[in-house]
Order: structure tokens, then C-alpha cells, then sequence
């Protein structure tokens, strides 16, 4: 424009420039994007184990209008995309599909983990799951747990398969017992709770219909 004294339009068409852009100011990435890094890294600091999907969902719940792909780049670009460890493939073996009502108090699943605290004294933990709605009812946690303790964990109700527990565990295992360095068990109970209340009230679950979720969620009331 400065050299040829050409206009606006003509300097545009000749250097294949649409005039919006001309006009447009630029603007720094960081500061359009300020608001998903502050949601994000808030998220991250309060569950650093989870991925991707969970974040998203989440911010969907919590009003967020920002679409998976736009979440997702502020994502990476955070370095937030943490490596996964692959594993050698078994061969496919035809699914099988499980007989779990979406009900509460229908189906339960149970199981024991164990862990140790930082003095070395190990502990275990009886982790019990309503299937149905995903729900932890229950992280027992003592040095032993004997029968008459389990019995009394189940007195409400008939577990009679274990199918979702394993994937419940890993997540237990991952979040918890391999996140923090335990003093005694009443800091495991303490934090088993708090985990517990969070993975009921907060945590979407992959399996359930959420309203307001880019994928499908549902959460049932808590029932008594």
C-alpha cells in the first residue's frame, strides 16, 4: 500500500488477503483462552489422575459451553496429555454382554485391595459397588477384615457378581492408594471418605447418561 499506493482492497486482492483479516486485530492465544487454562488447571489440581473425557464432561456439567476440540487443544498444549503404557494384545475374545439393571440396590460387586502405610504396616480395604448405578457404598478399611466385618458391610443388600469392581479398583488404586504417602488408617479412612463422597456426587461416569454432556450420562438421586 505504502510503495504502490494502492487501497486497502486492491493491496488485499493482490496479496490474497481477505480484508477481515486486514482489519482484524490479532489477538494473544493465552488471553482468549484464559478462561479453559483457569478451568482446566483448577480440575487438574483437584483430580490429577484423570483424563482427558473426565475433564471435559466435568467442564460441560459445571455450564462450561466449550466444544471437546477447543478443550482439547488447550489440553495438549498444556502438556496434560500424559503417555499411556501399552500393553501386549491378547486375541479378541468374543464379548460378552452382562445382566445389569439400571436400579439401585440390584446388583452389587465387591472386592479387597491392600496397600501399605509410609511406616510399613500394611492395610487392606473391602470396596463395595452398587453395578447399576456405579455408586461406592462402602470402603472398609482395616489391618484385617474378617468375616463378621464383611458380613456387617453387606447387611443391606446381596452382591452377586463382580463384574465393574476390577475397573473400580484401578481407579481406587490410581487416585488413592498410589497417590499419597498414608501416616496411619484413620488418614486412609479419611481420605477413602472424602474420595468415596467425590466419586458418587462429582466423578462422571462413562456408562451413565449426564444431561448436558457431549456423551451419554444419567445420574440417579441417592437413594437412603
Amino acid at each position: 500500500m505504502a510503495e504502490g499506493s494502492l487501497s486497502v482492497q486492491r493491496a488485499c486482492h493482490l496479496a490474497g488477503l481477505s480484508r477481515s483479516a486486514w482489519y482484524n486485530k490479532p489477538t494473544d492465544r493465552l488471553e482468549r483462552d484464559a478462561e479453559v487454562i483457569d478451568a482446566l488447571q483448577a480440575l487438574v489440581e483437584k483430580h490429577p489422575r484423570w483424563g482427558f473425557w473426565k475433564y471435559h464432561d466435568r467442564l460441560r456439567l459445571n455450564g462450561k459451553p466449550w466444544n471437546h476440540k477447543r478443550t482439547h487443544r488447550v489440553y495438549c498444549e498444556l502438556g496434560l496429555n500424559n503417555r499411556r503404557r501399552t500393553k501386549k494384545r491378547l486375541g479378541d475374545r468374543p464379548p460378552q454382554p452382562l445382566d445389569v439393571p439400571a436400579q439401585p440396590n440390584k446388583v452389587w460387586s465387591l472386592d479387597f485391595m491392600h496397600d501399605t502405610l509410609y511406616v510399613g504396616r500394611r492395610f487392606r480395604t473391602l470396596n463395595v459397588l452398587d453395578e447399576g448405578v456405579r455408586e461406592a457404598l462402602a470402603i472398609e478399611v482395616d489391618t484385617s477384615l474378617p468375616a463378621e466385618r464383611v458380613v456387617r458391610v453387606l447387611d443391606q443388600g446381596k452382591p452377586n457378581q463382580n463384574a465393574y469392581i476390577e475397573r473400580f479398583n484401578r481407579t481406587f488404586r490410581s487416585e488413592v492408594l498410589s497417590a499419597y504417602l498414608f501416616e496411619d488408617l484413620e488418614q486412609v479412612s479419611q481420605i477413602a471418605w472424602e474420595w468415596m463422597i467425590e466419586y458418587n456426587e462429582e466423578r462422571p461416569h462413562d456408562a451413565l447418561l449426564w444431561p448436558g454432556t457431549s456423551r451419554r450420562f444419567n445420574r440417579r438421586s441417592r437413594h437412603a
